[in-house]
């Protein structure tokens, strides 16, 4: 059995990393995983989910991290759950690739900086890997907090 707590710590460190590598998100998932990112339907497999990542890790959004306030770890169950806050940077480079819109919006409204709050509840397999992710998130108006 894996030890739930760092493969958390390695999924988000992933997510973080300043080269973001989305093959390397995508190894944390089980070929038949589901997601469900909080503003859609849900997805299935491995090629969904490729493609609700890819513009992020393609940069469309600036710069993206985040911050885990929360773990709640099962691992009898195989789950877990974090808290998070997800800070975005549109400000210099970072904005370079996002989406016209977003960063016009982003720079007009919050200075380039802003930040949105939810949770990511996953099911894991005995290998350790993600069967499921559920987000749940603060995806309402005013949709994000200007941040520091």
């Amino acid at each position: 059995m894996t030890d739930l707590s760092q493969t958390i710590d390695a999924f988000v460190a992933a997510f973080n990393d300043p080269a973001p590598d989305l093959d390397r998100v995508m190894s944390f998932f089980a070929d038949d995983a589901r997601y469900l990112p909080g503003h859609g339907p849900e997805l299935h497999g491995h090629a969904a989910i490729r493609k609700e990542f890819a513009p992020q890790f393609a940069g469309r959004y600036g710069a993206m991290t985040f911050d885990v306030y929360d773990q709640v770890i099962d691992e009898s169950r195989r789950r877990a759950t974090i808290r998070w806050a997800c800070r975005l940077d549109l400000t210099g480079d970072h904005g370079r690739r996002a989406m016209p819109a977003v960063r016009w919006f982003a720079r007009l409204r919050y200075g380039g900086r802003m930040q949105w709050h939810g949770l990511d509840v996953f099911h894991f397999n005995s290998a350790g890997q993600i069967t499921s992710k559920f987000t749940y998130a603060t995806f309402r108006l005013p949709l994000w907090e200007r941040t520091r």
